[in-house]
Formats: structure tokens, sequence, C-alpha cells
């Protein structure tokens, strides 16, 4: 039986993380040893260390912050970690005979990715950019409070949260909200880029927000159209709204309008990728539909 192995795309905070926690209970593997869970996914990142690690070194060789969140190409791999990413895939195939991975950072190497794994299927979960950039500063301003509530005394404590964090936090948006978007624009250019040169029969566009309600058209897409074999399980045993930052108007807080401007374009491309996916790959019992509001 021929290996089937699905690259899991999507932008940081984009719920990449609860498809994967959602597809590994339907029977995926997605890695012996996965990252756990923390601030921002306290789920669970469903991230394989073996993946995740090695895109960090990849981006410390290129200088570019390992965090990933980034809107710089990256230049070069090494013979060094072409010939890792090979013998991780050569011992993937040995033990699974479906399996597959997510990490944000695999935007950045689609390019390899297609000349290694040239048989491998790619699920892109999209989420709008308002989302994105509003989770990413909230994940953000988290960590800084777990920072002073684990390293710092109960003084310093008591005037962050009740002086500090609230004469910090416009100052903190206006200063990154741009930075995030600019990578949200960044990473899905790079994966509209890549899916263009691509068979239309590789890869399938969602909205992980479509999950709630068709999970199952999802799920048999994925076994009839790619031939995986994997056992339906609910989306709702994953999915807690309770979990999901609430959007706010963060164009409030970027002063090039340009910006939003072209993340409105890229959102209406994706709208189009998902409309040629319908006509071209989809029986008619699955019409995928992507919200992007």
């Amino acid at each position: 039986m021929q290996n089937r192995t699905l690259i899991i795309l999507g932008m940081h905070r984009s719920g990449t993380s609860l498809i994967t926690n959602w597809l590994h209970k339907c029977g995926l593997e997605v890695g012996e040893s996965l990252m756990e869970a923390g601030v921002g996914n306290i789920e669970g990142h469903f991230e394989d260390t073996e993946f995740y690690k090695m895109h960090m070194e990849i981006l410390r060789d290129n200088n570019l912050n390992d965090s990933g969140i980034i809107n710089q190409t990256v230049n070069h791999i090494s013979s060094y970690h072409k010939e890792k990413i090979k013998s991780i895939i050569r011992v993937k195939n040995r033990l699974f005979g479906q399996w597959g991975w997510k990490d944000p950072r695999t935007c950045l190497f689609l390019k390899y990715y297609r000349e290694l794994l040239p048989e491998a299927y790619y699920l892109v979960v999209v989420r709008d950019y308002h989302s994105v950039v509003v989770s990413l500063l909230k994940r953000t301003l988290a960590e800084l409070d777990l920072h002073y509530d684990t390293q710092k005394g109960l003084i310093s404590r008591l005037v962050w949260y009740k002086v500090r964090k609230k004469l910090f936090y416009h100052r903190f948006c206006r200063k990154h909200a741009s930075c995030f978007l600019n990578s949200w624009i960044f990473y899905n250019e790079n994966i509209l880029e890549n899916i263009k040169n691509m068979s239309d029969k590789k890869y399938l566009i969602v909205d992980y927000d479509m999950l709630k309600t068709r999970d199952e058209e999802v799920l048999s897409f994925l076994n009839s159209n790619w031939h995986f074999s994997l056992n339906y399980a609910k989306f709702s045993g994953v999915y807690k709204d309770s979990l999901l930052s609430k959007s706010f108007d963060v164009e409030n807080y970027i002063d090039d309008k340009q910006l939003i401007g072209k993340a409105d374009g890229i959102m209406k491309k994706l709208r189009n990728y998902a409309s040629d996916i319908r006509r071209e790959t989809t029986p008619k019992s699955f019409n995928v539909e992507v919200s992007l509001s």
C-alpha cells in the first residue's frame, strides 16, 4: 500500500492545532513526540517535535526569528537539513501507512517540501487576518502575564496588573499589529504561490470554522479523494468556543492602510481557489464553502 502523507498548512493562530487534534483523533499519525501545551494552546500544539525543532534550526541558520513570525524568504536550506528531512520522511514511511504533521513554519519551506515529498497532500487552513492578529496580540500579552506571575514579586505583579498593563496595552498593539499582519500576508502569499504550481488534486483549502457543521464531509473528502483511511470522530469533541480569541478592530492599530487592502486581496484569492476546488476536485456530495470573515 502506498503511503499517504498529509501536510497541514496555515499561518500561526489559524486553527491548525485544533484541526490536527481532530485528525489525530480520527486516526492520523501526527508525530510520535508532540509539543506540550503552552500559552495560547492549553489543549496542546499537536506539532511533531522533529519538524518543529528542525524548522527552528533552519530559521536560525538563515538569521531569522525562529518563532516564524516573519515576512522574509528563507533563502537557503543546508545539505545537512535536507538529508535530515529525507531521513525523517523515510522513517515515517516505514512506520506508518498514513501520517502527517503540522507546524505553521512549514509554510516557509513549501518549495523544498514539494521537491522532497512530491506525493504529499496539503490541507490548507485559513483564518481571517483580523482574528489571527488579535490572537497573536493576546497570546503575547498572556506570555507577559505569565512572566510576571512566575518571575516577579508580589509588588511588581500588582503594579503590572493594576497600572502598567493598561497603559502598555494600546502602545503594544500599535507596535506589533502591523508586524503580525505582515506575517499573515507573507504566509498566505507563500501558500498561494506554491499551490499555483501544484495539481489542484493535491490541496484542499478550508476555513476551520466550517468543521463545526461540515466535519463529516471534510473527512469523507480525505478518504474518498485522497484515499486516506480515517475513522470519523466529532469535531465538536475538540472544538471549544471558550478557547478562541474574541476579535476586535485591529485596523485602529495599523497606520499603513495599504496593508489592509493587500490582506483583503489575499482573502479574495483564497476564496477563488476554494471555488476552483469545488468545481474541479470535489464530488457533488461535498461542496466546500470557505468563510473568511
